[in-house]
């Protein structure tokens, strides 16, 4: 299985970061828990913040940006975070979520989180992180994680990230992997010989 996480920090070192950071280890001990595994990607768009534009612009991608859309659109599971402005998701996000080709996210599983300097901005997760990825026809987790300035170093905090990771990895599990077969690839479960087709 596939775990990529992508995170739209600005600075370095970053909140947003160390939240994606905490996320993905939650849950890859989950997985562990569980007798099972994954392989986990980050992508930081902050690095990718020329690309992003460059390719908006000119339709051309960059081999790191193409490298980072092929880690967001072939996972199993997609774990999200955002700083938060203006009660929404950053605009470097948004420009590197705009990148990704139609459907690309049907069906994937999705964490959602987000960070910001009060509590007072966590309804971004529902008015505005979960609205997006509904309409890419993700599949959005019930739990989303937001850490404010002063949920850092609080129970709270870990009992979110926890609960979280175990769900996502409970229905990676549960969830059979979006990710096509190619129908004609002779050792995918879909193929059907021409021998079948004929009857012999």
């Amino acid at each position: 299985m596939k775990i990529t996480v992508l995170t739209a920090g600005l600075s370095e070192p970053s909140s947003t970061r160390l939240l994606a950071d905490r996320l993905g280890d939650a849950v890859s001990r989950a997985l562990q828990g569980r007798g099972a595994s994954a392989e986990v990607t980050t992508v930081e768009v902050r690095t990718l913040a020329h690309d992003v534009v460059d390719l908006l612009l000119t339709r051309v991608a960059t081999p790191a940006l193409a490298a980072a859309q092929r880690a967001v659109e072939e996972a199993d599971a997609l774990i999200v975070v955002t700083p938060t402005f203006s009660m929404s998701y950053s605009g470097l996000f948004k420009s590197f979520v705009d990148t990704l080709e139609e459907g690309a996210l049907a069906g994937t599983l999705v964490l959602l989180a987000a960070t910001g300097g009060t509590a007072r901005h966590s309804m971004v997760l529902d008015t505005a992180l979960r609205p997006l990825f509904s309409y890419l026809k993700a599949l959005t987790l019930p739990t989303a994680v937001y850490a404010a300035a002063e949920d850092w170093g609080s129970s709270g905090l870990d009992a979110r990230i926890t609960r979280a990771g175990s769900e996502l990895a409970d229905l990676m599990i549960a969830v059979p992997s979006r990710r096509r077969q190619d129908p004609f690839d002779a050792d995918s479960d879909g193929f059907v010989s021409f021998d079948q087709l004929l009857g012999r």
